[in-house]
Formats: C-alpha cells, sequence, structure tokens
C-alpha cells in the first residue's frame, strides 16, 4: 500500500524535481516510510511507501529492472507473489528482494500486458519503458486501488489521489456539475470515470491504459460478465464457497506487518473475523468496532458482543456529533470529494482507531454486492420469479420476507424496478435549482440507463460491481490512508466473486433471508445470533441523532445562509432554509443536510483555495 504519481510532460519539456516532490508531499499520509524518485528527461516518477511486504530496502520504489529498461510503481498488494515468483524462477529470472513489487515487474517483462491475468490483488501501477518511452499503467478488477490523472496535448499527469494533481494542475480547477448532480439527486459518486473535478478522471476498474508518443488509449483488460459465463456449469456448494473464502483470507493475511479486522457484528465481518480465529488459532488478533449508545441507530455492541469469549482483542471507536465537528476539516481534507452521508465517518474513525495496533486491516466489504444483502435486491428477486412464472414460489417468498422483515420494502423495490424510466422520481431533488435539475437530468442519464434498467436480480448484482461498489471502496482507501492503513478485502477475490455469482440466485435469497449460501457455509463457525441475523446495518451513523447538536446547526445554517451557497446554481436556496427551519423548529432531521454542507465545504477547500 503506497502512494504512487508521475508527470509526463508530451511537449517534451524536462521534469524538475521540485513539481514531483510537491505530488509526493501531498500524499505522504499514504507512505511514510519511505519515498523515492526517477526522472528521465520529460518523465517523472514518485513514490511513497507504506512497508507491508519485505520491510528493507530492496523493496524501494520505483523499482528498476536488472537490464535498466523497465520501471515500475504499485500501489497495492499482488496477493499471489509468492506463487508467481516460484513460476519465473523456472523460467530462469533472479530475485534481489522478497517484495511483491518485483515479481510484478518480472511479470510484466516476461508477459507483457498479459500478466494481468495472473495477479490476484488489489493495484493500480505504472511502468516505464526506457527504452521507447512508453507508459503502461493499469487498475485491479473491481477498482479497490485509485488510479487519477489528468491529460491534455501538454501534459499526462497521475497519482493515487486528487490533491497530488491540484499541486501542479491548480490553474485548471474546476466542478464537474454533472458528478454533483448525480450526488445531489441519486446519493452516487464514483459510478463512472468522472471524479468531482472537470479536468480529472479515473482509471475505471478493470482497466488499463497506454500513453504512446503522447496519445493516451484506454482499453477494457477485465469484464466480470465474461468471467462469470466461464463457470455457468459449474457446481459450486457451500462447502466450495467456505474453501474459497477461507483460501481468500490466506492469500490476504501475507504480511509482514500485523493484521487486525473490522468487525462490525455483521455477517461479513464477523465472519472475517471468526475464520481467521479458527484457522490460526496462535494468531495474535485485534479487532476494530465502531459503537454508539445503547439504542442509537449503528450500535453493534449486542452483536460484537458474541465475541468476548474468543481469543480476540476487542477495540471500540465512538464517533459522536462533536467528535465529527473536531475532525471534520481533516475528513473533508482526506476523502477529497464529496461523500452522501456521515456513515464514513464511522469508518474513519475505525480505522484511526486501528492504527494504533496494526498496519493491515481485513474489511467485510463486498458481500452484500455480491450474495444480494441489501433489502432492494429482494425486489429484484421477486421479478426473477414473476419472469419465470414461478408463482406459488413468488407468493411464498413474499410471505417469508413479510413474516421475516415486517417490512414491505422489497415489495417497493419489485414496483420500482417494474416501472417505466419516467414514472420513477426520486424524492430528494426538490431542494435542487430547477435550472440545473433540468440540465442533467435527461434520456441518456448512466444511473437509469445502466443500473436501475436491470431486469433480473443477476444482472443487477452485476451492474453493482459495475456502477455503483466502488465509492465504497474508495471511500476505505481515502480514510484508511489517511492513517497509513492498508484495507483489504477477502470477498473480492476475483475466483470466489466470479464463481458465487455463477450460480442460481436461490443460493442468495430464500425464505426470507439473504447471503443463504454463505449463512450455510459459516454454520458451526460464526455464532448463531449473527449467523441468523435479520436486519441489515453495516457501517452507519445515528445522523438524525448528530443533528440536533446545535454546532453542527450553526455550520448548516451558515451554509445555506451563505452567499456562495446561494450563488452556485446547485440550489434552491429559499426550499433549503425552510427544511432547516423545519430541524430547528421541530427536530424534522433530512438526510440532505449532510451532503449540503459538504459539498460547500468541498468547494472552498478545493475549488474557491488554492491547495
Amino acid at each position: 500500500m503506497c502512494g504512487i504519481c508521475g508527470i509526463i510532460n508530451l511537449n517534451k519539456r524536462p521534469v524538475s524535481e521540485s513539481s514531483i516532490r510537491r505530488m509526493m508531499f501531498s500524499m505522504k499520509h499514504r507512505g511514510p516510510d519511505d519515498d523515492g524518485i526517477f526522472i528521465k528527461d520529460y518523465i517523472g516518477f514518485g513514490f511513497v511507501r507504506l512497508s507491508i511486504i519485505d520491510l528493507s530496502m530492496a523493496g524501494h520504489q520505483p523499482m528498476v529492472s536488472t537490464d535498466k529498461r523497465y520501471v515500475i510503481m504499485l500501489n497495492g498488494e499482488i496477493y499471489n507473489y509468492i506463487e508467481l515468483r516460484e513460476e519465473l524462477k523456472k523460467k530462469g529470472y533472479m530475485f534481489r528482494s522478497g517484495s511483491d513489487t518485483e515479481v510484478l515487474l518480472n511479470c510484466y517483462i516476461n508477459w507483457g500486458e498479459d500478466c494481468l491475468e495472473r495477479l490476484n490483488g488489489m493495484f493500480a501501477f505504472a511502468v516505464l519503458d526506457t527504452f521507447t518511452n512508453n507508459i503502461f499503467a493499469a487498475r485491479d478488477r473491481f477498482g479497490i486501488k485509485p488510479f487519477y490523472y489528468y491529460y491534455d496535448q501538454d501534459q499526462f499527469l497521475f497519482a493515487s489521489d486528487i490533491p497530488p494533481l491540484l499541486t501542479i494542475a491548480d490553474h485548471k480547477k474546476e466542478p464537474e456539475d454533472s458528478a454533483i448532480f448525480d450526488y445531489l439527486v441519486f446519493n452516487r459518486t464514483n459510478h463512472s470515470e468522472k471524479t468531482f473535478f472537470k479536468n480529472i478522471v479515473k482509471l475505471q476498474h478493470g482497466e488499463k491504459l497506454t500513453v504512446k508518443s503522447g496519445i493516451l488509449k484506454n482499453i477494457r483488460w477485465y469484464s466480470l460478465p465474461d468471467q462469470i459465463s466461464h463457470y455457468q456449469a459449474l457446481e459450486f456448494k457451500e462447502k466450495d464457497f467456505l474453501e474459497e473464502l477461507k483460501s481468500s483470507i490466506e492469500l490476504q493475511l501475507r504480511s509482514d506487518v500485523p493484521v487486525g479486522t473490522c468487525l462490525s457484528g455483521g455477517l461479513d465481518s464477523s465472519s472475517i473475523t471468526s475464520l481467521v480465529l479458527n484457522n490460526r488459532r496462535d494468531v495474535d488478533l485485534h479487532s476494530f468496532s465502531a459503537v454508539y449508545q445503547k439504542g442509537q441507530k449503528g450500535d453493534e455492541t449486542e452483536y460484537i458482543s458474541e465475541f468476548r469469549e474468543k481469543n480476540l482483542k476487542i477495540h471500540y471507536a465512538f464517533p459522536t456529533d462533536d467528535s465529527l465537528l473536531e475532525d471534520l476539516n481533516n475528513l473533508i481534507a482526506s476523502l477529497s470529494e464529496p461523500v452522501p452521508t456521515t456513515s464514513i465517518y464511522a469508518e474513519y474513525k475505525v480505522m484511526e482507531l486501528a492504527k494504533k495496533h496494526c498496519t493491515v486491516l481485513l474489511n467485510g466489504q463486498g458481500a452484500d454486492e455480491l450474495m444480494a444483502g441489501y433489502h432492494y435486491f429482494y425486489g429484484y428477486y421477486f421479478r426473477d420469479l414473476i419472469n419465470t412464472n414461478s408463482w406459488g414460489k413468488f407468493l411464498n417468498e413474499i410471505f417469508q420476507y413479510i413474516r421475516t422483515h415486517k417490512s414491505l420494502y422489497g415489495i417497493k423495490t419489485l414496483a420500482f424496478s417494474l416501472n417505466p424510466r419516467s414514472l420513477r422520481h426520486f424524492k430528494n431533488h426538490d431542494f435542487i435549482n430547477e435550472g440545473f435539475y433540468n440540465t442533467f437530468y435527461n434520456s441518456t442519464n448512466a444511473l437509469f440507463d445502466d443500473f436501475y434498467k436491470s431486469k433480473n436480480l443477476k444482472g443487477f448484482l452485476i451492474n453493482h460491481f459495475e456502477y455503483k461498489f466502488e465509492h465504497n471502496l474508495l471511500w476505505a482507501d481515502k480514510s484508511g490512508m489517511q492513517f497509513s492503513l492498508e484495507t483489504r478485502f477477502p470477498f473480492l477475490d476475483h475466483n470466489l466473486v466470479e464463481k458465487t455469482l455463477s450460480i442460481p440466485t436461490d443460493n442468495y435469497i430464500k425464505s426470507g433471508y439473504t447471503k443463504v449460501i454463505m449463512r450455510n457455509a459459516m454454520k458451526g463457525i460464526l455464532p448463531e445470533k449473527i449467523r441468523m441475523r435479520k436486519d441489515k446495518v453495516g457501517f452507519s451513523t445515528p445522523e438524525s441523532d448528530w443533528f440536533k447538536n446545535k454546532k453542527l446547526q450553526t455550520i448548516l445554517e451558515d451554509v445555506i445562509e451563505s452567499k456562495s451557497f446561494c450563488e452556485r446554481g446547485y440550489f434552491d436556496a429559499k426550499q433549503c432554509g425552510k427544511e432547516f427551519q423545519a430541524l430547528k423548529k421541530y427536530n424534522k432531521f433530512n438526510p440532505e443536510f449532510w451532503k449540503w454542507i459538504h459539498l460547500e465545504l468541498w468547494f472552498r477547500k478545493f475549488i474557491d483555495k488554492s491547495i
């Protein structure tokens, strides 16, 4: 886990070391242990290192090949580097270090761009061919590690975060209004190549790029639907799922520094923690959880307590409204783009706590998207049953859902999925400036045409990986790296993902329960109270309680009444003011409040002000 950056002056002007160092300094929190620079004429690479595998200087980057031709920088981890190294040794390759970066470098030398197919890991890396001055870069399958870039006729800039790019292209800072629209209306971020900065984009997950003779080309190297089709005839049962998950965890425990786990009390993180404890009984394992007052939304103490008798050191973070106020500026700076809820703050505080005890953290994210963990997935499962005329099963599943969850949410989702686009409306656009809304709400909106148009559950799950899931991964990356902490995701081993998504959908939802295949696989391993939980919480916060805080209300009021907020052209400031008065008089909370605050403070930090 590190930070990479680069400058390629396409106008052939020499790269200055000071420019590279400015980029590196702005992300030094990503790599406090070491740093390095490589400059050749109009090309410059900069690197900051968080040492995870081979802590010696032999793992120093940028790393140069034995023949001096290739220079590589890697952000992330290649989990199967040991197996790849042994394969390369048989081909005659020699190794000077125990690092996964050197393995990746030799993989690229031996197999070229095809090496990507052999990698099991999370990565964003760049390679310079010093003979041709061509640049090759790639990003992992699901978008765990970020790769942002800026490109015009004079420069190609890239980095692991946005602020390093702003140190060079500060004069180009402009907001990307289409990204702001999707954020305000749909609560969506990171679902396309666009960022909140008009001139800065990100390499999409599963993509690679080349820069040759000043021309940039993007190519998709990984397609999840294509990979799933290879497994359609595979028999994949609970025991197979369990073995794949165990294998993923074992690979992701490879580290020369301490590894801990997130523990929310939910099925996903609890499964990872349980499997680590079961398979490595001598491990000195620490877990980290965010908890609140008893009865508050998001408090999972009741379920986390199921691990008290285990060989586990449990640590608690206590996010509060007051701590949010104290951390507000640092939180906004660390994320570099707005987020739609305060749920990320719970993760932020967990990362802050975890860094005191470990450097690597196993995270349970990905299981919900893999096995239909959210309640709205029920609607698409019900639609599957309608599509196949399974009316008896449909009625039984509806009954089981209502009986189990005492909710109609899944049925509402079914109705939403069946409605034509013209009848789908989002309630949170009442506060949007009408002109701004009409400009961007059109027939080509990707969130409708590529995401909500899913006609069945399997398609909807795949579209989550394609268009929705990445924001969770990027938020985890930024929150963790703010405290020099690496986050790993065992549920996102591509072998596990591809095989699990190839099986029939009643392995995900059945008799009112989600994640059926995992619940069955974890019987006897996971505490039963957690294994058969009905509710779904995840990393959430008691946001409505927090907005009773008078200081937070004052920040909200100052934002709404500010000249800048009123003149940006995004909001109906009068309507926003009415909603704020309802909060003051009647404690009527609106989840839009946080978005108004974060967007305005983001503007002041990143757009209005020089970095």
